[in-house]
């Protein structure tokens, strides 16, 4: 008999084992004489089942996990006996978890063959750029305009009126930059999506070039991320091989080249005027706006800078045109946003669903709560500049505006979660130490100011003057939202104010806190 076995390739799945289970599985067929072909797939993103073995059959991928190298022998043998394993966990597209997504931008990451050009283009792949083909420029951008996407990496701007901004600019040369310089706690979308699908993200950088017109394209990425460059440079020269990157795109008479550009892991570098700064050769520090950089960007030339998932959102839109992105969502929140979740919490991983789910939804039902079993005492949304919420505020919906009511953001759809022994004036503590070490400097609020911010909150965990510094906090906080250059300094003060705001109690003399459970 011949079997076909899935076994993720995924960093995440890397680290626990995945690579050993594939071999294990090479070495117990050889054994068995049993011919076995092993595809290795990106993650479904159902972290605390990985490694996550799936074997294909008539009915449908079925799913068994987490395997470790131990249960290989077993598992091969039951697949090859056909009776049930206790690690089975049914066909993959019915396991709870997974059902209820609405996969858009991960519809194909963990099903197909990454590196397989042929198997993205049997899931729907390269639909989209035909589609691009056959519209005009301003056609294309107003299909992405109409579809209601916005900025996937943390300020939410209309994705469609950046790139007619950059087509209106005339220029000899426009460029197209790709932010996947994912340095947000709790987040790995870009990881997940550049090792597990990475022409989603060609074809979506494609089409924006040719839609503003930009013939060469920047993936910035961090050097954090070295499988992720690997497949993406492996994919960039199928691509290229393929005639779907370089001069007459897919027979056309567009030409668009890209290339992986790799950080040395600056946070500020995440901001898109000191990456710009960064892929010239220069030191990553952040630039003062105006110019915008669809005005003057990189080599002072009209510059597209999207984050990943905006552009893996793209060929979506093309292809099953605009309305249908636009009919998922809520208010101004169109489409859907691949939110992961991380720090204590049960079921951690990749859930990609309309904007709408509330807060509370997302830990207590789809995470299943902490993993320590506590109870959840705060929850980060939106990387370490994100504001805490407490339960209290666990009815707010995933979406823009509903953040932005209650002093949060989304940000790039990180969401850490704490259970009640986290110490937040510890936590808000870290945000300032944080902004402190990742400053690239330019701006005294921020390179200043979060030093400062640092020195008192250890002053208010003594319990010096308790009252009078945390007015001092409080007002620190306002010159650096107010008078910062960038996000860096200009966010600090959102896990600050919250924690101050929400969990006063934390702050004063510190006691000794709730301890885990044995």
């Amino acid at each position: 008999m011949s079997m076909r076995l899935f076994v993720p390739c995924d960093a995440g799945a890397l680290a626990v084992g995945a690579d050993e289970v594939a071999q294990a599985l090479h070495s117990a067929a050889l054994e068995r004489n049993v011919a076995i072909e092993i595809v290795r797939n990106g993650s479904r993103g159902l972290y605390w089942l990985e490694p996550l073995v799936e074997l294909e059959t008539a009915q449908g991928r079925f799913a068994f996990g987490p395997v470790t190298t131990d249960d290989v022998p077993s598992l091969l043998d039951a697949i090859i006996a056909d009776k049930p394993h206790k690690l089975s966990l049914g066909l993959t597209e019915e396991i709870p978890w997974l059902k209820r997504q609405t996969r858009l931008t991960f519809a194909r990451c963990g099903i197909v063959d990454p590196l397989s050009l042929d198997d993205y283009r049997a899931h729907g792949g390269y639909k989209g750029l035909t589609r691009a083909l056959t519209l005009t420029p301003d056609a294309v951008i107003a299909e992405v305009t109409t579809s209601g996407l916005r900025g996937r990496g943390g300020a939410g701007f209309p994705t469609g009126i950046k790139w007619k901004t950059v087509a209106q600019t005339a220029a000899d040369r426009k460029y197209v930059i790709c932010n996947a310089d994912e340095g947000d706690s709790g987040t790995f979308a870009d990881r997940m999506l550049m090792e597990g699908d990475p022409f989603v993200l060609i074809e979506g950088m494609t089409i924006c070039g040719l839609a503003v017109g930009a013939t060469k394209g920047y993936i910035y990425t961090r050097s954090e991320y070295p499988h992720a460059i690997a497949a993406m440079t492996k994919a960039i020269d199928i691509a290229k091989k393929a005639g779907l990157l370089g001069d007459k795109i897919a027979g056309s008479n567009y030409t668009f080249d890209l290339e992986v550009r790799t950080g040395a892991g600056a946070y500020v570098c995440g901001e898109e005027t000191a990456l710009m700064e960064s892929l010239e050769g220069k030191r990553g520090i952040v630039r003062a706006k105006p110019p915008l950089p669809a005005h003057h960007g990189l080599f002072d030339k009209p510059t597209v800078v999207n984050n990943l998932l905006s552009f893996a959102a793209i060929p979506f839109i093309l292809d099953g045109g605009a309305k249908a992105y636009a009919d998922f969502g809520m208010g101004r929140s169109r489409g859907t946003m691949p939110i992961q979740l991380a720090g204590n919490i049960k079921f951690g991983g990749l859930f990609e669903t309309a904007f709408g789910v509330t807060l509370g939804d997302l830990v207590d039902d789809i995470g299943g709560g902490t993993f320590t079993g506590r109870p959840v005492r705060a929850v980060q949304v939106g990387g370490p500049l994100g504001a805490y919420f407490p339960r209290a505020l666990f009815d707010t919906p995933f979406d823009y505006e509903a953040f932005a009511a209650r002093d949060g953001l989304i940000g790039h759809g990180g969401i850490v979660v704490f259970d009640d022994t986290v110490d937040m004036s510890k936590q808000a503590r870290f945000a300032m130490e944080f902004c402190a070490i990742e400053s690239c400097g330019k701006c005294t609020p921020c390179r200043i100011g979060s030093t400062r911010g640092a020195e008192t909150i250890d002053k208010i965990r003594r319990g010096e003057r308790v009252a009078e510094n945390i007015a001092l906090v409080e007002d620190l906080c306002g010159t650096m939202k107010l008078g910062s250059l960038c996000a860096l300094g200009g966010f600090t003060p959102y896990p600050v104010l919250s924690a101050l705001k929400h969990f006063r109690e934390d702050f004063g003399p510190q006691q000794p806190r709730l301890q885990a459970a044995e």
